[in-house]
């Protein structure tokens, strides 16, 4: 058998063997990246609960944001 067989074939198996670990990678990345917005996403509903039983003293009280018409010629100034 030729050498150029064995060392091709070699390369064939290495390439294989990455790519899955490339994949693994991949779907451990997605995995922790959705972990993180869902930590995220949790903490601002606590965060928003515990601000509605106990405000922390001396932060200004939090207001919901309203919709305000801004005419164009306003912000061009």
């Amino acid at each position: 058998m030729d050498w150029s067989w064995i060392v091709s074939a070699l390369a064939l198996v290495v390439a294989g063997a990455g790519w899955a670990a490339a994949s693994r990678a991949a779907g451990a990345a997605r995995q922790v990246t959705e972990m993180y917005w869902q930590l995220k996403f949790d903490h601002g509903e606590l965060k928003t609960r515990v601000d509605a039983i106990a405000p922390v003293p001396g932060a200004p009280p939090r207001t919901t944001p309203g919709t305000q018409f801004v005419p164009l010629t306003s912000v061009k100034r």
